[in-house]
């Protein structure tokens, strides 16, 4: 094999994980997801990269590395995203307790396969506290069982110049005993957070903190997305359009490198009763913002402490809402702070750190959920990143053996 680092991602969705890893210096040989919308966004933005669109229990394994020409042991990253609640390692191969342990299994399939010099596995930070732990533990037990020294970390996005509260479940895998730990990026940047969910496994904290104090302060929302069009509720315009500055911020600089324009920016059409409330948010504000009587009837029960994102105007200063699979000013804070309608797709995708080249396929429902489903490639990037330095170190060392 030659120098450059080589990829292959599970469960790929529309591609933020191969992006990173791609922005990391890996190539993605192969990537397989079984939603077409989503497979069509990644073969788009992903044109050397055999993609396939099947269901991933029909696909063999064998198949994959002998058409890519890999022996065993060649590969050096396999990726991905599995479903992984449910799954146990005493359970019955074909159980049908939960079909989605059934899908991790087929990622360990490929794994035992392909036998990658190393393993990375994304996922929700509930994950840690599923079945008390059981799950996380039968995973790594796993990936030992195959010969992978692993560990976990969640990340939290900002810590790594993504504008947005999202957290995601780590899990790295090493061949021939390396210390996984060494694999996972450091924080590069200072960011407020709440810690929501179980942050210890095995008696230790397993959330990855600054190391220094000395860091630059997070993206934020304007940072991410000043430069964008301005849009009125419900327009479409263009369907490439000029940006509107020059660009305002080293963010904005790597997103738009490259880019002819703005692709995936149509504002969405919020409602007549929506857009009047939208009056009243103030940024920064949300639902305690609107008077009573435009509150939803579900809301006008609920405590001024409960959902605080609900119907949220971003601050501009700060950081956006985790990007969900609907930007719905009812789930979150997806108003613009200055411009009254909702994200669209290419600021979601900001949020999310994808580069402006970055096209989504689909409609903009299809789009959206593309967006809100992806792995932050900066994110992906500061993993790939650490676990290139690994590896590269390890190659190094091997042929100074040799």
């Amino acid at each position: 094999m030659g120098t450059a680092l080589t990829a292959i991602d599970l469960f790929s969705g529309a591609g933020g994980l191969s992006e990173g890893l791609r922005e990391a210096g890996f190539t993605s040989l192969y990537a397989n997801e079984v939603v077409p919308t989503y497979a069509a966004t990644y073969a788009k933005n992903h044109a050397s990269t055999i993609v396939e669109s099947r269901d991933i229990r029909e696909v063999s394994a064998r198949e994959v590395r002998e058409n890519l020409g890999l022996a065993k042991r060649d590969l050096d990253l396999l990726a991905g995203g599995p479903p992984c609640q449910g799954f146990s390692i005493n359970a019955p191969r074909r159980s049908e307790d939960d079909k989605r342990n059934h899908l991790f299994r087929e990622y360990l399939r490929f794994v035992e396969e392909f036998e990658p010099r190393a393993v990375l596995i994304e996922n929700v930070p509930g994950l840690v506290s599923f079945s008390n732990g059981a799950t996380l533990e039968a995973i790594l037990q796993a990936l030992r069982n195959l010969g992978y020294s692993s560990d976990v970390q969640i990340l939290y996005a900002p810590h790594h110049g993504v504008p947005q509260t999202r957290w995601r479940t780590i899990i790295i895998g090493l061949r021939d005993g390396g210390d996984p730990m060494s694999a996972f990026p450091d924080a590069k940047r200072h960011a407020p957070m709440r810690i929501n969910f179980t942050s210890e496994f095995g008696g230790r904290p397993i959330v990855a903190l600054p190391r220094s104090v000395e860091l630059p302060p997070h993206t934020t929302v304007a940072e991410a997305i000043s430069d964008l069009p301005v849009l009125c509720n419900g327009e479409s315009g263009d369907e490439v359009k000029a940006y509107r500055t020059s660009p305002q911020n080293s963010y904005q600089e790597a997103l738009r490198a490259g880019s002819v324009g703005v692709l995936n920016h149509e504002a969405p059409r919020l409602s007549k009763i929506n857009m009047e409330r939208l009056k009243h948010i103030r940024p920064g504000g949300n639902w305690t913002d609107i008077p009573f009587e435009l509150l939803p009837k579900g809301m006008q029960a609920a405590r001024r402490s409960d959902h605080t994102k609900r119907y949220g105007r971003v601050s501009p200063d700060g950081l956006a809402s985790t990007i969900l699979t609907k930007c719905d000013p009812h789930w979150g804070a997806y108003f613009h702070y200055n411009q009254d309608r909702s994200f669209t797709v290419r600021e979601a995708a900001r949020i999310q750190s994808f580069p402006d080249t970055y096209i989504f396929t689909g409609s903009k429902a299809d789009q959206y959920e593309q967006v809100g489903n992806a792995v932050p490639p900066l994110l992906a990037a500061a993993v790939g990143q650490s676990i290139a330095a690994v590896l590269g170190s390890e190659r190094s060392a091997l042929q100074r053996v040799v």
